[in-house]
This record gives structure tokens, C-alpha cells and sequence, in this order.
């Protein structure tokens, strides 16, 4: 496995303190967890876990984006999930992990070693509440993307993913600004692969958007939300 072990940072400097798993944890309990993590780095395309691989650690994505694919066995490829910064990776209490981990950009992971993990779980109240409720949100959103695939337009499927990012990512530094401006962490294939659709269609979507002024760009990555608003309002979403 090709990545970069990194020294420790101070919880109090994370950038993802107030979201990832131990935003709820007193000080006390970041101590302890500081003596159970570990950074590892990850290039954009390195493989974090393949499917069936035993799960030594679980990880907070302190910085990119990595996606998680199943691979069927007449090899077709789905991409069933996008692990942003704050998100958790891994989980408690199985010995292997089910889907391929891999990173769309380069990626810095918070790890801590599983079992210490698990004890803490068991030991530290917010640790578990926060975990509990990290899950319970992953479920709304693995819902809310059902609908996504099965009944939205293809218009709509683009502009949910690109509102999706956009959120999270200006949530990670929030200024009030109704604009948001981010790298798009992955490719027009994978966008295609995430929701279903062809390439030609994603590019010629994207296009459209960017016509209408709801996105801009100069490159095939650097987009520029000037309305949030008018945006969510192309995902077919009233809430």
C-alpha cells in the first residue's frame, strides 16, 4: 500500500474539529484519542482499502475526497458513495471493510487503530453519540440519493451533486456568502459512474448550467457557484 505516514497534529489546529467523529469529545478524551492516531496520505488514485481487506483503522478525512465502488462479479464497477472532509471511514466492531476505498485527490486521513477504537466506544459516551449520529445522517443521505438515481432528470441529478459538494465544502470555511467556490474533486467519469449517466451527458449538462450562469468555470474543475440558491433550485428539491 503506497502512502505517506505523517506525524500527529494537535486536535485543537484540525480543520475538521467541529464535524468529524470526535467533535463531541471533552478534552480530556482527545487526549486519549491522540494516543491511538496516526496521519496516513494517500496521492489522487492510490487505493486507502480494497473490498475484503482487514480493517486495522478507521479514519476521519481530515482533507479530499475519496469514493467507495463495488465491483460485481462480471466486473462491472458502481460507485456508491463520496467520503468528503469530516466524513468517517470504516467501521467499528467488522474485521474487513466491503467496498473499495480509493482517492479521487491526494488525501489525508486522521486513522486510529481499531480495537483502541472500539474500547473507547464502549468507554466515552460522546464518541458513541457522535458515531450514532454520524450514521443516522449517512442513512438520510443514502436515501435522499435513492431518489436522486431512480426519479431525477439528469439535469437535476447534476445540479444535486454539484449543490452536495458545494455545501460541504464552503461549510468547512464559512464566510456568509451566498457564493461558493471549490475544486470539483472528481472526474466527468466519475460523476457519470456516481449517478448513472454518460459522460456526453454530464458534459453536456454542465455545459447548459454553466450557459444559464447557475455555474462557472474556466477549467473542468474549478467551479464557481454564484447562487446557492438557484442552484438548490435545479436539484428539483423544495427543502
Amino acid at each position: 500500500m503506497n502512502m505517506v505516514v505523517s506525524q500527529p497534529n494537535s486536535c485543537a489546529d484540525c480543520p475538521i474539529r467541529h464535524s468529524a467523529v470526535c467533535s463531541k469529545c471533552e478534552p480530556d478524551e482527545l487526549v486519549q484519542l491522540e494516543q491511538i492516531k496516526y496521519y496516513r496520505t494517500y496521492a489522487a488514485g492510490q487505493t486507502v482499502f480494497f473490498s475484503g481487506d482487514s480493517l486495522e483503522f478507521v479514519a476521519s478525512i481530515v482533507s479530499g475526497v475519496s469514493s467507495l465502488t463495488r465491483t460485481m462479479p462480471d466486473g462491472r464497477v458502481q460507485m456508491v458513495g463520496l467520503l468528503l472532509p469530516g466524513d468517517f471511514m470504516g467501521r467499528p466492531n467488522r474485521e474487513t471493510i466491503e467496498c473499495d476505498v480509493m482517492a479521487e485527490t491526494e488525501v489525508k486521513l486522521c486513522c486510529f487503530r481499531r480495537k483502541p477504537f472500539e474500547a473507547m466506544l464502549e468507554a466515552t459516551p460522546h464518541l458513541g453519540q457522535r458515531l450514532l449520529q454520524m450514521t443516522l445522517d449517512e442513512l438520510d443521505a443514502a436515501r435522499e440519493w435513492m431518489l436522486v438515481l431512480g426519479r431525477k432528470t439528469a439535469r437535476e441529478k447534476i445540479a444535486s451533486l454539484l449543490y452536495m459538494i458545494a455545501v460541504r465544502m464552503q461549510s468547512l470555511n464559512p464566510n456568509g456568502a451566498a457564493k461558493a467556490e471549490f475544486t470539483l474533486p472528481i472526474t466527468r467519469e466519475t460523476m457519470a459512474n456516481y449517478l448513472g449517466l454518460t459522460i456526453e451527458t454530464v458534459s453536456r449538462q454542465m455545459s447548459a448550467l454553466r450557459k444559464e450562469g447557475l455555474i462557472a468555470f474556466q477549467d473542468r474543475r474549478d467551479i464557481t457557484v454564484p447562487d446557492l440558491e438557484a442552484l438548490k433550485a435545479e436539484t428539483g428539491e423544495d427543502a
